[in-house]
């Protein structure tokens, strides 16, 4: 199938993309002045990034638009069953992908086990496009393997799949960044999607406003289920970044924070 064929090239052209585009955003309209040294910080964030690319390669050769094919081959899943066609069948999957990832983001802050692992995205002092891809190694596979079940449970076409894949990966980026959007033009944007004042708050280290706004593509999921919180109370510029227990310099070293999980938390 010609679009699995392309699939790397078409993730991998839009990450570098959306990669550069804001970088290029941040440095021309910061929102936030940064308060860690940036080459540490982008160092530790994009070794983690191309390491866990390169180690699901090796897990899962098969890449979840693979399971997705091989789900329309054996008729599993939802959408396969009922043979649901049209545009319907290529939108309604990517909303039922994007709310999947929404309760694993919460349940990987409500459960403690998940939470070892989930923190290290959380451990960052600051918060720009490198820090959407911030992510333990065992995290990314249970990430992966909860999308993998659900696809096989919907049935999803292997474009919507591919879509959805491409759209976390760039929303992550672009709500991780630290670019300026005037307030009122974010207003109207985190109707439609997660913006970065409005994931900026997830990342604070007030307890109530990290366990907030879970969002990574809609913003709709965290209205619904009560979680959202529109502004920081301390405001953009004043808030801190981070966890309260986590702010040592001996904990943000890479080796540091791969094995934070398994040492006893404080």
């Amino acid at each position: 199938m010609f679009i699995i064929d392309k699939e790397i090239y078409l993730r991998l052209g839009f990450f570098f993309s959306i990669l550069f585009i804001m970088a290029m955003w941040e440095i021309a309209a910061p929102r936030r002045v940064l308060t860690t040294e940036k080459k540490k910080r982008w160092f530790i964030n994009l070794f983690v990034t191309f390491s866990n690319a390169v180690m699901l390669r090796l897990i899962f050769p098969v890449a979840p638009a693979g399971i997705a094919l091989m789900a329309e081959k054996h008729g599993w899943g939802v959408f396969n069953i009922t043979g649901t066609h049209g545009i319907l069948s290529i939108i309604l999957p990517i909303f039922m992908l994007d709310l999947t990832i929404w309760f694993q983001h919460l349940s990987f802050h409500r459960i403690r086990l998940f939470w070892r692992f989930h923190m290290i995205h959380h451990t960052d002092l600051d918060i720009d496009v490198t820090t959407g891809a911030r992510f333990h190694p065992v995290e990314i596979v249970l990430s992966v393997i909860i999308k993998m079940v659900m696809i096989i449970l919907i049935g999803p076409p292997v474009l919507s799949v591919i879509v959805f894949e491409i759209l976390l990966n760039g929303s992550s980026m672009f709500n991780h960044s630290n670019a300026l959007i005037p307030r009122n033009l974010d207003r109207i944007l985190r109707r439609f999607v997660v913006t970065p004042d409005m994931h900026r708050i997830h990342h604070s280290i007030k307890t109530r406003e990290t366990n907030s706004n879970f969002g990574f593509n809609f913003p709709w999921w965290d209205r619904l289920f009560r979680t959202y919180i529109d502004q920081p109370s301390a405001g953009h510029e004043g808030m801190k970044i981070g966890l309260a227990d986590y702010r040592d310099g001996e904990y943000l070293t890479l080796l540091n924070i791969l094995s934070l999980p398994f040492y006893r938390q404080k």
